[in-house]
């Protein structure tokens, strides 16, 4: 069963990431070029230095880490008001740290933390700190989830899929079937793995793949 709640947890925050217009994700695999080393590229993405999460959905400008790391810090404040006083603080470049809310999250009473917590009463924070997360070059965000994908098939856990790219989006890769996980996070091969592929993913990556 806490196979299951993880994986929900994990496609629970996808849902909301996907409610932020600026970040354009879909549910659609493809609509990517391949180029010769087997990577695809981005083509229609935004301009280099551009993430879809580096405007909001007027086409405002993109606001600065310190913009972002404030919207999170309102976000955790709400959390720890309202669901764990333990929730952690967000990574010094604004990111939350998903390593640990994945763990504050088996506690019982907390499964509803990635969902903003209980009838969602921090997810207006939430997205709104995500309208705020500072702009990324979409295809080294989609090469560093492919590194990251190939590594963990790599140390063991064979089913974990590639990201794909849609419309200049990163759809990030993962259990073939969230609705009925086909990978457990919990096991020990899953673990080490994940351990051993850290590295692969950009800062912030971690909270989508």
């Amino acid at each position: 069963m806490k196979q299951k709640t993880r994986s929900r947890s994990r496609a629970a925050r996808l849902a909301l990431l996907i409610a932020v217009p600026a970040l354009a994700l879909t549910t659609a695999c493809g609509g990517a070029e391949s180029s010769g080393d087997g990577v695809a590229s981005v083509s229609n993405a935004p301009k280099t230095g551009e993430s879809k999460a580096g405007a909001d959905a007027s086409g405002g400008a993109a606001q600065g880490k310190s913009a972002f790391y404030d919207a999170q810090m309102k976000y955790v404040q709400c959390m720890r008001k309202n669901v764990d006083k333990d929730f952690p603080d967000p990574k010094l470049s604004g990111y939350l740290d998903w390593t640990k809310i994945d763990e504050l999250q088996e506690k019982p009473g907390n499964e509803e933390i990635a969902k903003g917590g209980k009838d969602g009463v921090c997810t207006k924070d939430m997205l709104n700190a995500a309208k705020l997360e500072p702009r990324r070059d979409t295809q080294k965000e989609y090469e560093s989830m492919l590194a990251h994908a190939k590594c963990m098939r790599a140390n063991g856990v064979s089913k974990f899929t590639n990201p794909q790219l849609q419309d200049g989006n990163v759809i990030p890769g993962g259990d073939p079937n969230p609705g009925s996980p086909e990978i457990s996070p919990d096991s020990p091969s899953y673990k080490r793995a994940q351990q051993a592929c850290k590295d692969k993913l950009l800062d912030g990556l971690d909270g989508r793949q």
